[in-house]
């Protein structure tokens, strides 16, 4: 299992470094397009679709956000739009684990696929947005949810006691929550004093969250709630529909939403701060 998570993040990187290095934004925009149209098939198995009606399903996302490409790249998308998208999400996902898996599941089949289908696609544009703004700031939501997810594996590993959510991802608990967020502080501390605003690597979310004064730790600390959240999440979905990955596609890692679930919610989120 090891030696497989190893050689697919290795094959994953080799595809991924040169696309966003690339000079043009368009290697970046069809290799994502490949994974999100990936998602998109995962999610209609999740929704219990056929085989067909799946494949369908991630078709119709990859292509309509083919053919939203280049307004997303010719666009700025102002704030209050990412905002109004953010709260959906808040919304949505209390909602949702509120209700729990059998609650869930319970739910009219074609609301809950729209809605989930239309969250990936909007975090696809997010991704595309955040990457216009500049690979610092691209990189630095990535680096903050990593940060957060490695820091709360390990501190909830040797400091878990309390269940987070039972039900639904047992293995989660408060203190991996609290570790995850002491993570994320002392990432955004170094990125700041290592990459200040005004360097040529410093255009980053952290310097951008810096302009929101005292209220930055709140803001720091509610995109994490948000990466848990979409997290928790998708381990509904899959405990709804009875399954343990979303996909095998990622040998060692599962599918592609098992690998991006914490992001989708983050990055419209965090274009809300980008200025």
């Amino acid at each position: 299992m090891l030696r497989e998570r190893i050689l697919t993040a290795l094959l994953l990187l080799a595809l991924l470094v040169p696309a966003v290095l690339a000079t043009s934004p368009w290697p970046f925009a069809a290799l994502t397009l490949v994974m999100i149209a990936a998602a998109g098939w995962e999610w209609g198995r999740l929704c219990g679709l056929a085989p067909a009606g799946a494949v369908a399903s991630g078709v119709a996302l990859g292509a309509a956000c083919a053919v939203c490409g280049p307004w997303a790249l010719a666009v700025v998308v102002p704030a209050a739009a990412w905002a109004a998208v953010t709260v959906l999400w808040i919304v949505g996902a209390t909602l949702a684990l509120r209700a729990g898996p059998a609650g869930y599941a319970a739910w009219p089949a074609l609301p809950r696929f729209v809605v989930g289908w239309l969250f990936i696609a909007a975090a696809w544009l997010a991704l595309v947005a955040a990457k216009a703004h500049g690979l610092p700031f691209m990189a630095s939501v990535f680096a903050l949810v990593w940060a957060a997810d490695i820091a709360a594996y390990f501190g909830g590993r040797r400091f878990g006691r309390r269940k987070l959510a039972p039900t639904i991802s047992p293995g989660k608990t408060w203190e991996g929550v609290w570790s995850g967020l002491a993570g994320a502080g002392v990432l955004a501390l170094v990125s700041r004093s290592a990459f200040p605003a005004g360097s040529a690597s410093g255009d980053h979310l952290f310097n951008a969250l810096g302009r929101l004064g005292p209220g930055f730790p709140l803001v720091l600390g509610a995109l994490v709630a948000l990466a848990v959240v979409g997290d928790l999440c998708e381990s509904l979905v899959k405990r709804a529909a009875g399954m343990k990955d979303s996909s095998g596609l990622l040998p060692g890692h599962g599918g592609v939403l098992d690998r991006i679930d914490a992001l989708l919610p983050v990055f419209p989120a965090a274009l809300v701060f980008a200025g």
